[in-house]
């Protein structure tokens, strides 16, 4: 392996996803194992030599075959150095017709044999993960997704005066009933963008620029104008700006760069039409910008904001907004009353489902005070039951799950190291008709092999790096899997322990929700003094 591809650095995450484990055990093996290779480059952001790691992990028997995704990310960080917008755009142009010579022929194939294995708008997509997944500023699937969640079915044209790699774009390619339509001032963002558009079966039309310097849309009026756009830029123009008939609802500060935008999408508004834009939650009562924030209710223009969980955004783990706007057609009345919507403690990867006490309406002359904060949780909380109570459930509920996940955790003795005896390809238990192989699992269909204890192994570390790409997404065939060769009394036994973790996990997954909404709560309703320390604890 380290002779196929000398010279090729990878980050402490790469080495993780190389191994198969997490970035603490990275860590953990870097200030344990003295032999562990040193970093050859990156600073802060080390960098390591594929060869020497995967040398090491061989030496150590940590090691996982290496996906040929992370083979392409290699030959791409060693073409593009920091610049990976530009290699994923290459790699996305190679799928739309392009020559793809900037690639050599192996990694061409790889790219090949990956894009068979899902599709190429899939590969891309997952390189793209990977890119923001390593700092880089653009949009993540999961605020994609949840942009998409609040503004429903649309046709016509949506724009995205930010639109980087098409991200809040590309949910809306659904035929030609729609046209899509962005500005991005990082050229290479702009040609995956494009890319992304046609392997999506959409004509996405980009223009390169600066959106509040040179707007390139000057006169498109968008039926959905959705943007996640830069935020804490000091100098975003307002100097030059000054006169700018955009700014019809205020002139904002050079600290609130972020409602110049906001007042951008909002002028490329077509009449009843609507704007949805992220926001970060200081924008919903930083002083500077209160004025800009009472005209925008005034003019009853602000329907919904919405209070997102953390991590939905690729730049920091705080939570963000929501801001929904809508431009009052003639026929319509302008908005007398704000939907209040606070989801910060669901799952950031789940369906952001709106419980009965996470929303409230809010009389647009209730916001009108003295601080004009549009924070969605000063309001849901104000609005729906005794706060104090809640807390006591949100608690005891999240304590009886704990309770139920450490009576479900079976008890296990060591082991030797390895467990004896040989292995079963599961392609050759599927032409022996034991097993149906079915989406990235399999089913056993004989009495002597047990389905829990088959699903346990196929979930080993060993059979998910054969049988995942790089970025963790499955594939459909599991053939390559290896189970080991056992008595059907002991697989029971092994799938039994196997079942008890599988329950386990799906109690743990419900008691990660329970638990953010009870810190939530905690935390708002000690902040608010509905609730306080307990003096005996």
């Amino acid at each position: 392996m380290s002779a196929e591809t000398p010279g090729k650095l990878i980050s402490a995450a790469e080495v993780a996803r190389l191994a198969g484990v997490t970035r603490a055990a990275v860590s953990n093996w870097r200030r344990r194992h003295p032999e562990f290779p040193e970093p050859v480059g990156g600073g802060r952001n080390a960098l390591f030599a594929l060869s020497e790691i995967t040398d090491w992990l061989d030496r150590q028997r940590k090691h996982s075959d290496v996906s040929d995704e992370v083979l392409v990310w290699q030959e791409m960080r060693a073409l593009h150095g920091d610049d990976m917008v530009r290699g994923v755009a290459d790699v996305a142009e190679m799928f739309t017709g392009g020559h793809g010579k900037r690639f050599d022929e192996t990694t061409r194939l790889r790219l090949d044999g990956l894009a068979e294995q899902t599709s190429p708008a899939e590969v891309v997509s997952a390189l793209t993960d990977r890119v923001i997944a390593s700092g880089g500023a653009l949009t993540t699937r999961q605020l994609a997704a949840a942009v998409a969640r609040f503004v429903g079915d649309v046709t016509g044209t949506v724009f995205d005066p930010a639109c980087g790699a098409g991200s809040l774009l590309l949910p809306f390619a659904v035929g030609s009933a729609t046209r899509l339509v962005g500005q991005e001032i990082n050229a290479s963002a702009a040609r995956l963008a494009r890319a992304r558009g046609t392997l999506a079966g959409a004509d996405l039309q980009v223009r390169v620029g600066d959106s509040l310097k040179a707007d390139a849309w000057p006169d498109l009026r968008a039926d959905l104008v959705v943007c996640d756009p830069p935020v804490g830029l000091a100098d975003w123009g307002r100097d030059d700006l000054l006169i700018d008939r955009r700014w019809e609802f205020g002139i904002p500060t050079k600290a609130e760069g972020e409602l110049a935008w906001l007042q951008h999408c909002y002028a490329h508004v077509a009449p009843g039409g609507k704007a949805i834009i992220v926001m970060p939650p200081s924008v919903a009562y930083r002083r500077a910008g209160k004025r800009i924030r009472a005209e925008l209710l005034r003019r009853g223009i602000l329907e919904q904001v919405v209070a997102l969980p953390p991590g939905m955004a690729a730049s920091h783990p705080q939570p963000v907004h929501l801001w929904i706007l809508r431009r009052v057609a003639e026929t319509q009345q302008p908005v007398r009353s704000v939907g209040m919507v606070d989801l910060t403690g669901a799952d950031p990867s789940g369906t952001l489902e709106i419980g009965a006490n996470q929303a409230v309406d809010v009389p647009v002359i209730d916001l009108l005070d003295e601080s004009v904060d549009l924070t969605p949780a000063a309001y849901t909380s104000a609005a729906h039951g005794n706060q104090a109570e809640e807390y006591v459930v949100a608690r005891e509920s999240m304590l009886d799950h704990l309770r139920r996940v450490a009576d479900l955790l079976p008890v296990l003795s060591p082991g030797p190291g390895a467990i004896d005896g040989g292995t079963l390809r599961v392609a050759d238990l599927a032409r022996a008709g034991l097993v149906d192989i079915g989406e990235g699992t399999a089913l056993s269909t004989s009495e002597q092999l047990d389905t829990d204890f088959l699903r346990g192994f196929l979930r080993s570390a060993a059979n998910t790096s054969r049988n995942t790409s790089g970025s963790g997404t499955y594939r459909v065939d599991v053939r390559g899997s290896r189970i080991p060769q056992m008595g059907i009394e002991e697989q029971r036994s092994y799938g039994a322990a196997f079942r008890a973790l599988d329950d386990a996990e799906t109690i743990l997954r419900e008691l990660n929700r329970l638990g953010l909404d009870a810190i939530a709560r905690a935390r708002e309703g000690l902040a608010s003094g509905v609730l306080r320390p307990d003096p005996l604890q």
